[in-house]
């Protein structure tokens, strides 16, 4: 590696080579516009259902009628196409959230940058576990190992080198040994250095292929798989059921026409099309709302997962701690801890060796914290740093190779059992330097330690090196002021929370102590994890919530040990090995700010704040989409039954039809944005996170909810055949008990909906009903138009009754709607708000 002074480019030749060569990003596929949004509503059966009916209205019929259902229809059509079209502005928003960033330095300064506004001629910074943002020419840091597989199809990773002076302007073909090219989208398996982007967006080898990285085509969640089953299973039976009414009607009462639109008026109450339509919004729209939370959801089937998570397992640094590292002693063999500006030779020697043994362009925070240290005291490392070795699994430690005009040596920062086994040190000298380890790591601090080797006149095979110690570096990383807080609202929420670290094991449980993480059972280090067969580890590790020392080969095990115990498991991840785990977990959660570019495609959510407190937060939130998303689906399932019921049950009872298509039409118009709007935009209850998490293998929308579902609806289809036989049976013309049922059934559909939606304890004007009131009212001024203006009564067939029958049919439709909220509230009363709970009552609007 040799030393660069590169400035970067200027923030305004930037600007102005941007608007040259446009944004660096992909070619893709518009987003579906309302044209194409209205002919895939179209092709749905509801609207086939429709267009039969106005079809049979205009050309058999009345034509007034007819126009009315096509412009109810046209209605119904638009209402869909905005609640799309918010959904599609919400995916929008988290696809710019999700755009890939670039370190560059523009400026003389580094900066993280969307990768969207490189453009030729920029510096960046590229490292181990990144895809390459564009294409590029590797000018300085390392050699690295670069997997192409993306574009070459070849599973075997090449080496780049350092460009030289006379380099070529042309980019060969992808695939390339020992030559500094880099193209887009290819990932760095190994090492990190400085690149020059020479082509950007489509002009990218990337581009020419016509790849697409920002728009992945997401997959449909089992629940949306679940649910089109059901909701095509449903549609066939409407249809079947439709041709029954059809016949039936014709051979009884020798009226086709009138047993057509009884036919189709019973299979449009009969097919729950909003069904699939609340799942695509509430999935988009918590996953907005989750965002506006920094957790970033990449995969919507994990919206129905976080709520039932069991156990968090997180990283501890920049996770729990505020990832502000510091040297706060140094200690040298002197034993004289040293924390400030050092004096001697010895002090600066060890201050010297710490900072040759870190990279010389930090990106881990301790390096950064070694290179301000060493500023801090006017140490330079004097010389040039030739190759590393890089942290492995069986030696904890960062190796560095300098040159000087001494001639090279080699420094090494690391575990202090590494260095340990790098200076073979006595079994005294062991028992004394891991006392004052143990006494530094009680205090929460984390310990390194520092060996260097003497000038060498010629290279020597790092194996054959001898390292001496040169000494301790101790650092302090503070907690993160909220993580007490959201750790403890987290275990009254049923929710475990494991804490997995590489430090050493005091520092570990200091740590888990200050966070009031469960430290009783004491820490198990990664070495115990791998040392302990598979099918015995669940049962070891079933009560422990400390791990310390521990490699990814020891995360994907506990995860797996967690998942064989029954837990739903959450796991946080950073690194290039971490992948394997977060995509193990049901719940792989990765760094946004800190992690690489493997950990954020194998995990299933992105963390932009790196903060414990969002997930937890996210938990909470999950817990509000299921519970919502749980209540929406069950008044569908209700509503649809008196729809259904009272198309149906005047014609085997004789009576003259209670229901038109025009007023299922109009029904849907308010069924729709209830469910979308309503329902999705209800508070967490009181006790939502007293709780323990949901089982995983409990459903969304199971017997149960299909029960109680059909229960509601049931009594309110009671009500309103109660309004419209009694009606009939007192002499009342046809129109006007039509009118009153029809009256019933629209106001016990709204209270049913305030019912089922309110949470215990919620008031019935607080903000986040403000869009019921909004459909109430519209819903309101609907029925009074169609009772008494004479055009839209003409049309619809009713007449108004008088205002003692509407005020008894209104007050009956609101009883059949509102028992079972009443019933719920009278028998499971909300509990008090907790102030302890104030890190999850925050607004999660």
């Amino acid at each position: 590696m040799r030393n660069l002074n590169f400035q970067g480019l200027s923030s305004n030749e930037a600007a102005r080579r941007l608007a040259q060569y446009g944004p660096n990003e992909q070619p893709k596929a518009p987003p579906p516009g309302v044209f194409a949004i209205a002919l895939r509503t179209l092709k749905e059966p509801m609207f086939f259902l429709l267009a039969s009916a106005a079809l049979l209205y205009l050309f058999v019929g009345d034509l007034g009628e007819g126009l009315f259902m096509v412009a109810g229809a046209g209605a119904s059509i638009t209402l869909v196409i905005l609640q799309e079209l918010r959904t599609e502005r919400a995916l929008e928003a988290l696809n710019r959230l999700a755009e890939p960033t670039a370190t560059c330095l523009r400026d003389g300064v580094e900066r993280r940058i969307p990768a969207r506004d490189l453009v030729p001629g920029d510096l960046i910074l590229v490292g181990e576990g990144e895809r390459a943002p564009a294409d590029a020419v590797l000018v300085g840091g390392d050699a690295l190992v670069i997997d192409e597989s993306l574009l070459t199809g070849e599973s075997a990773p090449v080496t780049k080198t350092l460009a030289g002076e006379a380099r070529s302007a042309e980019f060969p073909d992808p695939g390339g040994e020992h030559t500094p090219f880099l193209f887009a989208g290819t990932m760095i398996a190994r090492g990190s250095g400085l690149a020059e982007v020479v082509r950007t967006g489509a002009r990218t080898a990337m581009g020419r292929l016509g790849a697409s990285l920002a728009a992945i085509e997401a997959e449909p969640s089992p629940l949306q798989q679940r649910t089109g089953r059901l909701v095509a299973t449903l549609g066939a039976f409407a249809l079947l059921f439709c041709v029954l009414v059809f016949l039936a009607y014709w051979l009884v009462h020798g009226d086709w026409f009138e047993g057509a639109i009884a036919g189709i008026t019973l299979a449009i109450g009969l097919l729950p099309e909003e069904f699939p339509m609340v799942l695509a919004i509430f999935l988009a729209l918590g996953a907005f709302r989750l965002a506006r939370r920094n957790v970033l959801v990449r995969r919507s089937s994990v919206t129905e997962t976080l709520g039932s998570t069991s156990i968090l397992c997180v990283d501890k640094t920049g996770t729990l701690t505020q990832n502000r590292m510091r040297v706060a002693f140094a200690i040298p063999e002197s034993d004289k801890a040293i924390d400030a500006p050092l004096a001697d030779a010895v002090q600066r020697m060890l201050i010297r060796a710490a900072l040759r043994a870190s990279s010389a362009n930090p990106v881990d925070p301790m390096d950064r914290a070694v290179h301000a240290f060493a500023a801090d005291v006017g140490v330079a490392p004097e010389g040039e740093p030739v190759r590393s070795f890089p942290i492995r699994p069986d030696l904890l430690a960062f190796i560095q190779c300098w040159r000087d005009e001494s001639g090279e040596s080699y420094a090494a920062k690391g575990a202090p059992e590494a260095i340990f086994k790098l200076t073979r040190v006595s079994d005294e000298e062991r028992a004394r330097l891991q006392t004052k380890i143990d006494d530094l790591a009680r205090r929460g601090l984390r310990v390194l330690g520092v060996a260097t080797t003497a000038p060498l006149p010629q290279a020597l095979p790092l194996e054959t090196a001898s390292f001496d110690s040169v000494g301790l570096l101790a650092f302090e990383d503070p907690l993160r002021d909220d993580v007490p807080a959201a750790v403890a609202a987290a275990r009254r929420a049923g929710v475990a929370v494991a804490m997995i670290t590489g430090d050493y094991p005091a520092t570990a449980l200091a740590i888990a102590r200050q966070a009031g993480i469960d430290s009783d059972a004491g820490v198990i280090t990664g070495a115990e994890i791998g040392g302990t067969p598979s099918r015995m580890l669940p049962e070891k590790i079933r009560n422990v919530r400390v791990f310390a020392r521990v490699t990814p080969t020891s995360k994907l095990a506990l995860v797996e040990a967690f998942k064989a115990d029954g837990q739903i498991v959450a796991m946080t991840g950073d690194g290039v090995n971490d992948g394997p785990a977060l995509a193990a977990a049901h719940i792989g959660i990765a760094m946004g700010q800190r992690g690489s570019d493997v950990a954020r495609e194998a995990a299933h959510i992105v963390l932009l704040d790196d903060s414990f407190t969002s997930i937890v937060a996210g938990v909470a939130l999950g817990r509000r989409i299921f519970a919502n998303l749980r209540r929406a689906l069950t008044y569908v399932t209700a509503i649809h039954i008196p729809i259904a019921g009272v198309a149906l049950a005047p014609i085997l009872m004789g009576l003259p039809p209670l229901l038109l298509p025009a007023h299922v039409v109009l029904m849907e118009l308010i069924i729709d944005p209830t469910c979308a709007l309503v329902f999705e935009s209800q508070p967490n209850e009181a006790d939502a996170m007293l709780k323990p998490p949901h089982r995983r293998d409990e459903p969304l929308f199971g017997p149960r909810e299909l029960f109680l579902g059909f229960v509601q609806g049931f009594v309110v289809f009671l009500a309103v055949m109660s309004v419209y036989v009694i009606d009939n049976g007192l002499g009342a013309p046809e129109r006007q008990a039509r009118g009153l049922a029809f009256a019933t059934l629209v106001v016990g559909n709204l209270v049913l909906a305030l019912s089922d939606a309110l949470p215990r304890g919620a008031s019935l004007f607080s903000r986040d009903n403000m869009a019921f009131w909004l459909v109430a009212l519209a819903a309101s001024a609907m029925v009074a138009a169609c009772l008494y203006v004479p055009l839209i009564a003409e049309l619809l067939r009713f007449e108004p009754p008088t205002w003692p029958k509407l005020a008894l049919a209104l007050t009956l439709g609101t009883i059949a709607g509102s028992w079972y909220g009443v019933w719920r509230r009278l028998l499971y009363p909300a509990p008090r708000a907790q102030r302890e709970d104030a890190v999850l009552t925050i607004d999660l609007r």
